[in-house]
């Protein structure tokens, strides 16, 4: 800041810059050792028992922050954004059909991984989201497990069944796993990392003490991207390594598409040097897909685009369904050897996600994120599958969970499949209102009986709306009950292609 009367000349642009450069690097070292401190003031508080195990999980946070920290600016420059090359994105119908024999071969060096840390909150339940009923009273905890007693005892093989919770998980998964200790399924769980949450102004974690029951709004589990190191941490890993389990499937335990495909098993295992390190399963966007990250070429490496990281200006590109065709259903297969390589070279460099947020406390701060899925840019041979829709089944709201719980799907072996009576492949779109629909209970009290949908292509439902039993809906069907007015569909009713409006209620007697 220059004086007044002050007239010596300003220094040259260079000096200025470096000068502003120091003094960043000062402030990061400074916010960094700051945050060390608090850090290591709350490991004290432990028992040289417990020491251990979170020094290492806040030793993970520390890095992230550092890395927060450094980087600066976008983590894509739009320009430099290269054209998918030749083979970058297989077709799942050009992949082989493995015989009997070599499925029982490559199940054996199969581990899967469901990530089994989110809450039911958005659906109103309390809980894990995995022990939601999504099928004939089967939770989607449930499914998974008959998924993989039915692979087991179809080819006499041991597939491992892994869940990584979290904090807000751990303790009610472990309670309900019990239940399947007669099945035929090797069961194990891990815990990912706990992260404290920094005040956004200041960077110090809000948590005074390392008891995260005591204040469980300090603390946060840091997104899917946590698995390799919480993966790692918890022996799992080497463990199977020594076991020679050499892949890992992995999905989140809400997407009930997510099922062991042998074709895809037989791809990363053919052998030879080239089999894939790194395989992510996309699938054809459409415009309900277009937030979804998607599968890019950038710096000669193929990797995952998440809307968070396209600038402003490209927002209606990246949503382009011309533009980027694939979106990533995070169905990943991951070489176990080469993830523990990447974890002890120290190049797993994910994009960080920041995420704010304001507590009820009045405290606003920061969570440091990543996705499984941008760890494709640090493995050598990472390929994409186009694989079919059905393989891409979420329950994220209550009118996915209708689709499922509809005659549109059948099951067998605890695996959806669309109904072979439906006559085309693509599933209806459906739209309920959140106020009447929102919650799982409240939706569940609106049907006597999951209508008929086989033929459906369209559902909108607003207001206060009721179903009866053995209703049927067919072509496009817009029922809409205004404020004050109530809609009941009688018993037995067939709705096609018919919008409903006003008032009609049906009285016992």
């Amino acid at each position: 800041m220059l004086l007044v009367g002050d007239s010596s000349p300003l220094p040259p642009a260079a000096e200025q810059d470096a000068e502003s450069s120091e003094f960043q690097e000062a402030m990061q070292r400074d916010a960094a050792t700051r945050l060390d401190a608090d850090l290591e003031q709350l490991l004290s508080q432990l028992s040289p028992q417990e020491r251990a195990s979170r020094a290492k999980e806040l030793g993970g946070f520390s890095r992230l922050f550092a890395r927060f920290l450094k980087e600066k600016g976008p983590s894509v420059e739009w320009d430099k954004i290269q054209k998918l090359p030749e083979g970058a994105v297989r077709q799942y119908d050009s992949l082989n059909k493995p015989s009997e024999a070599r499925i029982k071969d490559m199940l054996n060096k199969l581990v899967v991984v469901k990530l089994n840390g989110g809450l039911g909150t958005s659906m109103g339940c309390r809980g894990p989201k995995s022990i939601i009923s999504v099928r004939n009273d089967l939770t989607f905890l449930d499914l998974t497990v008959q998924q993989i007693e039915h692979l087991n005892k179809k080819y006499g093989v041991n597939v491992p069944l892994v869940l990584m919770n979290s904090f807000n998980t751990d303790e009610d998964t472990q309670k309900i796993v019990r239940k399947y200790e007669n099945l035929n399924v090797e069961f194990h769980t891990f815990n990912q990392s706990c992260y404290p949450r920094i005040q956004k102004d200041t960077f110090h974690p809000i948590c005074k003490t390392p008891d995260v029951k005591a204040d469980l709004d300090a603390w946060y589990p840091p997104g899917h991207g946590d698995f390799y190191e919480s993966f790692k941490n918890s022996g799992l890993l080497t463990k199977f390594i020594a076991q020679g389990r050499q892949y890992c499937f992995l999905s989140n335990i809400d997407n009930l598409g997510a099922t062991v495909d042998t074709r895809i098993l037989d791809l990363v295992l053919a052998p030879g040097q080239d089999a894939p390190e790194f395989v992510m399963e996309v699938t054809d966007k459409t415009k309900a897909d277009v937030k979804g990250g998607t599968l890019i070429q950038y710096e000669n490496k193929l990797r995952l685009l998440e809307i968070a990281q396209v600038p402003k200006e490209h927002v209606d590109d990246f949503t382009s369904v011309k533009t980027f065709k694939f979106f990533n259903t995070n169905n990943l297969w991951i070489k176990l050897d080469v993830i523990e390589n990447v974890l002890a070279q120290g190049t797993l460099n994910m994009e960080i996600i920041l995420n704010p947020k304001h507590l009820d406390s009045g405290h606003d701060v920061l969570q440091l994120e990543t996705a499984v899925g941008a760890a494709m840019k640090c493995f050598s041979r990472g390929i994409g599958i186009n694989v079919p829709r059905s393989r891409f089944l979420p329950v994220k709201k209550t009118s996915d969970l209708l689709l499922v719980m509809s005659n549109l799907y059948a099951m067998q072996g605890g695996s959806l499949g669309m109904s072979p009576l439906r006559m085309f492949p693509t599933t209806p779109l459906i739209k309920l209102g959140d106020k009447h629909f929102n919650k799982v209970k409240d939706f569940l009290s609106r049907f006597a009986t999951i209508p008929d949908m086989l033929e459906l292509d369209h559902l909108t439902v607003s207001g206060d709306v009721t179903f009866g039993k053995g209703v049927s809906l067919k072509g496009t069907v817009i029922i809409i009950a205004n404020h004050g007015d109530r809609i009941d569909i009688p018993s037995g009713a067939i709705l096609e292609n018919k919008i409903v409006s006003g008032n009609l209620r049906i009285l016992n007697h």
